[in-house]
């Protein structure tokens, strides 16, 4: 079944922005949404695509680190979510669509290391899933754009470990088990790949002087 993924694919993460984000509130890098957004009716397929693609192709980008495999992602969970529809009862819908959308992802990892790895419940997802509105929204969007290009650019194997870790909230033992490696290996691969984004988010770092909105410091030290 051909699903058309045009705004899908206009959600690709732009390019970086100048949204300067807040590292000393600790509050941690957004990277997906948050509490639960509840719907009262059962959507229609075409409403499900048209709300909810650009949504789900970026939690693919996310997870997949590149657009192709976001792709295929994205059509998977729709085909999944087409079949399931019938007996969708009304409640977190984001939190449903993203539960599939994770749920396949760990999937193909599983079919290439043929491991087994328990799926996201009911309860952990509508956590996870939702909507967030605070003064700083449009910053953290923009600073949002920054983090994916920057995970995006990782190795795969960095990426996969990291998104696992910091995004999924996994242990170690769990990401091993998901991608067939020691925690030994895993706790390196996060130590590595999060010093890659250290370094591609340094633009973003806080210094004197400047402040949550302020862009980016050219050569004379003055903002941009």
């Amino acid at each position: 079944m051909a699903i058309s993924l045009v705004s899908a694919r206009r959600a690709r993460p732009p390019q970086p922005s100048l949204g300067q984000p807040s590292t000393t509130s600790g509050r941690p890098l957004r990277l997906i949404p948050q509490a639960g957004r509840v719907t009262t009716s059962v959507p229609t397929r075409e409403q499900l695509v048209q709300d909810h693609a650009a949504r789900v192709y970026r939690w693919a980008y996310r997870l997949s680190g590149n657009p192709h495999d976001a792709e295929d992602l994205t059509q998977d969970v729709f085909v999944r979510a087409f079949r399931s529809l019938d007996g969708y009862t009304p409640d977190n819908l984001e939190g449903w669509l993203y539960r599939i959308t994770r749920n396949l992802f760990l999937d193909k990892a599983r079919r290439k290391t043929r491991l087994r790895f328990d799926p996201l419940t009911d309860e952990a997802a509508a956590r996870l899933v939702g909507s967030w509105a605070g003064p700083d929204g449009l910053t953290d969007a923009q600073f949002d754009a920054d983090v994916e290009q920057a995970l995006a650019a990782l190795p795969s194997d960095f990426r996969r470990a990291v998104v696992l870790c910091d995004v999924e909230n996994l242990s170690y033992d769990e990401i091993g088990t998901v991608l067939g490696i020691k925690s030994g290996t895993v706790r390196s691969r996060i130590h590595r790949g999060r010093r890659l984004l250290r370094k591609a988010l340094a633009h973003r770092a806080p210094t004197a002087g400047r402040t949550r909105f302020a862009g980016p410091l050219d050569v004379a030290g003055a903002p941009a």
